[in-house]
């Protein structure tokens, strides 16, 4: 039994005799281990990789509604569109935040015009500086914008004289007066912005951005119509120096002419 026990080989020992025999260091073993488990790793499938998809606006048989792209939750805010800033994007103040978005100024006592116009004179709960700073290239766009959406109604220096006026068109409230001259800026941001009157809103066509821009200008016409008053362009103390800017394009508005005025009048 024991001469028996004598005979049998350790496993260990003929793995370690072969790799004798093929003249093997134990690295070069490692290394071939290594290599094939690297040729078997490359051989395996990522089935998560490779799984079924929809391609956008097909039809699904699997959701209730039969369509593939399923639509965001309720409440979804894009990255960097929360609109914390509550004066820029409403220009309201803290107090006249809650104030219903249908209505630009609902503490407003209105009366009328000789034209009907309904104007505003409780502009209570309205920003009364600009959330961002007032700069030229700022009042620039302004300009330009002002000659592309509101110099038909309002006229070159806001007098309420545009083209479509002078067509029939009932004509807007002068800025120039001592009335709209008071008005905080946070007025004529609302009035683009939720529409007054006759006028519609103008919010799906001019971004915030825009329409601070054209209340400057709006602003720079009242200051160039009335040279001897001291009305200013004041930003607030806590002016948002990152809140977003017009776009502006490659053409300088600062440049415009009467000519070109003229012609953005039709």
């Amino acid at each position: 039994m024991l001469k028996s026990k004598s005979k049998l080989q350790n496993p260990k020992s003929k793995v370690q005799e072969l790799i004798s025999n093929l003249g093997l260091g134990i690295w070069d073993v490692r290394l071939f281990l290594l290599a094939t488990f690297c040729l078997f790793a490359v051989g395996c499938r990522y089935d998560m990789q490779d799984q079924p998809r929809y391609k956008a606006h097909k039809k699904s048989d699997f959701f209730a509604d039969g369509k593939a792209m399923r639509e965001l939750p309720e409440g979804t805010v894009p990255r960097g569109f929360l609109r914390e800033d509550k004066a820029f994007f409403q220009g309201k103040t803290e107090g006249g935040q809650n104030a219903a978005a249908t209505a630009p100024n609902p503490a407003a006592t209105p009366a009328t015009d000789s034209s009907g116009n309904t104007l505003v004179t409780d502009f209570t709960g309205l920003v009364s500086e600009f959330p961002l700073p007032v700069t030229e290239q700022l009042v620039n766009r302004g300009e330009q914008r002002y000659n592309v959406f509101c110099i038909v109604c309002h006229g070159p220096v806001g007098n309420g004289d545009g083209m479509i006026v002078r067509r029939g068109f009932s004509k807007p409230p002068t800025y120039n007066d001592d009335r709209l001259r008071n008005a905080p800026v946070g007025h004529f941001y609302n009035v683009i912005t939720n529409g007054q009157g006759k006028m519609n809103s103008y919010a799906s066509q001019i971004p915030p951005a825009d329409r601070w821009a054209i209340v400057a200008y709006i602003r720079a016409l009242q200051i160039s119509q009335n040279p001897n008053g001291n009305m200013q362009m004041n930003s607030a103390n806590s002016a948002n120096a990152n809140a977003p800017t017009p776009i502006m394009n490659n053409a300088n508005p600062a440049t415009t002419n009467n000519a070109n005025v003229s012609g953005g009048a039709r």
